[in-house]
């Protein structure tokens, strides 16, 4: 039986149910790390959308208050996991 070289824990892009931290500890090949980086990068997609939304919606001068506090909670929640993307790739070796 070979070893792999298991290499870092990796913060996921989710949290458990009781929002905890989730880790990965493997090379970075596998099922769940292909499925890490691809919510990562719908995540990140999301949050350039909210992002142009945002431009948009405070540039009219109609937005009401609870339109704003609507848009200031997607943007929180955006930041939070861009983020939370920011501190996995930091703990990850550079890739070669």
């Amino acid at each position: 039986m070979s070893e792999r070289s298991a290499g870092p824990a990796r913060l996921l892009p989710w949290t458990s149910p009781n929002g905890n931290p989730c880790y990965l500890v493997g090379d970075g090949t596998g099922f769940v790390s292909r499925l890490a980086d691809d919510v990562e990068s719908v995540q990140l997609g999301m949050a350039d959308d909210i992002l142009d939304y945002a431009e948009n919606m405070l540039a009219d001068r109609t937005t009401s208050t609870q339109e704003v506090r609507f848009l200031a909670r997607g943007l929180a929640d955006a930041l939070r996991a861009v983020r939370r993307i920011a501190d996995s790739r930091e703990e990850r070796p550079a890739a070669d």
